[in-house]
């Protein structure tokens, strides 16, 4: 009789164990832009804003922690012109309001990121990943003034 119950028991352990470790996986899938500051200058002169072209320092991860690029390892921050559609939307979306210096985690979500395709070999389809950012430098504004400006 004892070991009956202990192979329950332990087909109990392994079923919990294994919906754990679904559950595990679900839970670091997010569903919408997930902004972290983690670290702000005390004086913020200059924020990004639509249209700016910014340098923009990043390490992205898959949810797993596996690294897929880095421009801190190259030593070469990404240049681009922010809410034009140059990088993912997750990026236009989580860049802007950065001040320089100032440095944030960024968790996206596939749809604002390289979707359902990825960007194989590197990025599975669906894929949430996540970025650690640093804002290097503001390079110009754009053209278009912002309604506060007129």
């Amino acid at each position: 009789m004892g070991s009956i119950a202990a192979m329950k028991a332990v087909a109990v352990l392994f079923f919990l164990s294994l919906s754990g470790f679904v559950l595990a996986g679900k839970v670091k899938e997010v569903k919408e832009l997930q902004i972290g500051v983690k670290y702000k200058p005390e004086s913020c002169e200059l924020q990004a804003r639509k249209g700016d072209k910014v340098r923009v320092h990043y390490r992205g991860k898959l949810t797993d922690g596996t690294v897929f690029d880095s421009s801190f390892e190259r030593g070469d921050p990404i240049s681009f012109e922010l809410g034009t559609g140059q990088v993912i939307k997750g990026w236009d979306q989580g860049i802007l309001g950065m001040c320089i210096g100032e440095k944030r985690k960024l968790k996206i979500p596939a749809k604002l990121g390289y979707g359902e395709q990825g960007s194989p070999p590197t990025i599975p389809g669906g894929a949430t990943l996540i970025f650690d950012t640093e804002l290097v430098e503001i390079l110009g504004r754009g053209s278009k003034p912002n309604d506060d400006e007129l």
